[in-house]
Parts: C-alpha cells; structure tokens; sequence
C-alpha cells in the first residue's frame, strides 16, 4: 500500500481527521507560548536564567509521567481531555495579570500546571486514538500527527514571537487559550464508545502506578524500544548542547540556529508521510533502529565545519530521529490492554523524554570542557551502538517466527 493512500484513509476517517486538526490547533497555541514566555520572563527581568526556567517548568512534571497517567486509566479518555483542555483554557486567562516581575510567580505556577496536563492528556489521547483509529493505521495516524506537530513547530514560534511583540504575553497566553477551547470542541465531536473504567479491586495509586511500570519492563517487545528511545534521546540532547559551538566554528550569527531547527523540522515533516508504510514493511524493531542509526551518522557528520554538510546533518537528524519515537509509541498502542493503556503511555513518555532534559544540563557542561570535533563523534558513535541491539532483536524474532509461528512476539 503507498503512502498516499494510507495517507487518504486516514484523512478519510472523520474521526481520525477531527482528531488530528485538534492537534493541529493545539500544537500551534502551545508553540507559540513556548517561545513567547520565556521571552516575557527576559522582558520584565533580563535575567537569562530566569527566562531558561520556563522550559524547566514545562518539562518538570514529566517526571511524574507514570503517576499522573494513572489518571487516564480511572476515567472515561474523552470527557478526561475535555475536561483539562477547557480548564487550560480558563487557567491561561489569568495571565493576563503578569505585568511586572513580582507576578512572574504566575506565570511558573501556570507553566507547570500546563506541563502536568500535558502529562495526563498525553496519556489519555495515545490510549483514546487506540479506541479511534483502526489498528492497522496506527503507524500511519502517529506519522500524521509528527508531522503535523512538527509543521506546526515551523510556524508557530515565528507567531508567537510576532504576537507578543505588537501586543504583549496576554495576547499569546489568549490565542493558547482558545487553541484548547477549539481543541475540546473537536474532541467532543468524536464519534466514540467508551466503557467506564472498572474500579481497581484494591490498593492505592502507588500500586496502580507500579502495574503500569511493570507492564512495560516485563514486554519483551516494548522495552528494548522504549530503551531505545530514551537512549536515542539523551545522546540527541547532549549534542543538542554544542549547537552554537558547531554554529560559530562555522562563522555564522547565533541566529543561524532557526536555520538549521526550519531543515530539521522539514525532514521531520516529511519522514511522518513515510512512517505507516515504513512501520509495516520493516516492522517497528528495524524502523527505529534505521532511525536511531541516521541520527547518529547525522550527528557524526556535524562535527564536519561546513555549510552544505551542517544543513544535510540537520535534515537527516529531523529524518531520523522521531523513527524511534513513533515506532515506541505505536507498539506501545497495539501491545498494551486498554485498561492499562493510560499508564504504560505515560510511563514510555517518562522514560524517553527525561533523558533529554538531562541531556540538554550535561551537554552543557561537557561542551565547556571539549569541542564539538571531539564530542560528536562519541555521541553519534554511541548512537548507532544503540540501534545494534534492536537489529539483532528483530532478526532473532525472524528466526523464532520462522520456526514456530504461534511463538512469535511481534515488537
């Protein structure tokens, strides 16, 4: 099946194509105010690491990933994301009272609210487009939803900044407000049954967090990936860190970074347009680790001082690099019980996606202590010895599948 016709069921869906203009809109609202806060933050401070802040706000609650997806698996998805999307919604009104540094208290408390529903809703969406989306389009709608969320990151910044420039951090904090409020009424026109989730026949959260956890570690098929994955995103941080060092060794500006962020972004765009077919003809195993293994040669290459060589190493990062994302995230959606779904979601995210914040300080630190000639080889290096295990896991399950069918454990 190509592309485009997979592409063309999905769209046809209704539901699938209500699902993904909802995070189209909701994608631009909250670019759009990532950018803009911690250019508010400078604004009534002019303290960078105030300003740097932000983003820590945002991400903090990720690491309560695991707990807060718990929430998804005790209530119905959809009312679930409803609920949060409209109290976003109503949350962000109130920045319009930040108007000088002693109301920057605010503004944080907002931003880590925003990141803790981000955790929960994340949760709840990856296991209500389970019940949306047909199976065997999984691959296809999460390459959809990279790319729309990845075109969205092209554009919205740019707005934002523009935004908050004529009019102010109100006037982003209000487009983010209404991008949730479009963002429940979409949800709302979802065409779903869902059954009430069945009360737990004991213990507490912890223990109901712990199911979760242990899900994910104990399947065969899972955990290599979304080791993987974090794997993948923590080397991808730490050379994440000499970008401005690999920037002026080849003379350019600071600004020379959107540049390389708008390629890598369109090699993210595209490879989305590729993922369903990909995902079916190499199977999730070898499509993450032919991703994981582009970025690592990707990374390799940016340690070459050239103009041509830079913009190609940031093409192939954006291509190769959402591979092991999307593969974790999909087998994560066909492996795991629904009433589960939740929590292993979230756990997933959690353990991808917290390596790069400790990517990103690390980074930082060894980029003072040796060049990015020195350190991105290592880190690429690293990369595609990361990407060996999941080929030889592949090929192994080839085999068991080879010979005896009823034992095989698809990834």
């Amino acid at each position: 099946m190509t592309t485009s016709s997979t592409v063309l069921r999905v769209l046809r869906d209704r539901d699938a194509r209500r699902y993904l203009t909802g995070l189209v809109v909701n994608a631009f609202g909250s670019s759009a105010l990532w950018l803009a806060s911690g250019i508010w933050v400078k604004d009534l401070t002019g303290s960078n690491g105030l300003a740097g802040l932000c983003l820590l706000a945002l991400w903090a609650p990720t690491l309560a990933g695991p707990a807060l997806g718990t929430l998804a698996d005790r209530i119905r998805r959809k009312p679930l994301i409803i609920t949060v999307n409209l109290a976003l919604a109503a949350l962000l009104l109130t920045l319009f009272t930040v108007d000088s540094p002693a109301r920057l208290w605010l503004l944080f408390a907002v931003l880590f609210l925003y990141g803790t529903a981000d955790a929960v809703t994340g949760a709840a969406e990856s296991a209500l487009v389970a019940a949306v989306v047909p199976a065997d389009l999984l691959g296809d709608f999460n390459g959809l939803r990279m790319t729309v969320t990845e075109g969205m990151k092209l554009v919205a910044p740019l707005t934002g900044a523009g935004l908050y420039a004529a009019f102010g951090g109100p006037a982003v904090a209000a487009l983010d407000a209404a991008s949730f409020a479009a963002t429940a009424g979409l949800c709302a026109l979802l065409r779903v049954r869902e059954e009430r989730p069945v009360p737990p026949d004991g213990g507490d959260w912890r223990r109901r967090t712990a199911e979760g956890v242990r899900y994910l570690w104990r399947h065969d098929g899972l955990r290599p990936l979304v080791r993987a994955g974090g794997t993948t995103l923590l080397l991808t941080s730490l050379a994440s860190a000499a970008l401005y060092a690999v920037i002026d060794r080849l003379g350019h500006s600071p600004a020379y970074a959107g540049v390389l962020y708008a390629v890598q972004g369109a090699g993210s765009v595209t490879v989305g347009l590729l993922t369903g077919p990909a995902l079916r003809r190499l199977g999730a195993r070898r499509f993450a680790a032919a991703g994981t293994a582009l970025t690592g040669l990707a990374v390799i290459a940016r340690a070459v001082p050239s103009d041509p060589v830079a913009l190609a190493s940031s093409l192939a990062s954006g291509l190769g690099l959402p591979c092991v994302l999307t593969a974790a995230f999909t087998a994560v959606q066909r492996e795991t019980p629904d009433a589960l779904l939740g929590r292993v979601s979230a756990t997933a995210s959690t353990l991808m996606f917290t390596p790069n914040v400790i990517g990103l300080a690390a980074g930082a630190a060894l980029v003072e202590l040796a060049g990015p000639g020195l350190l991105l080889p290592c880190y690429g290096l690293a990369m595609v010895a990361t990407a060996v295990p999941l080929v030889q896991r592949a090929a192994s399950a080839s085999r068991t599948a080879a010979r005896s069918p009823s034992d095989a454990n698809p990834a």
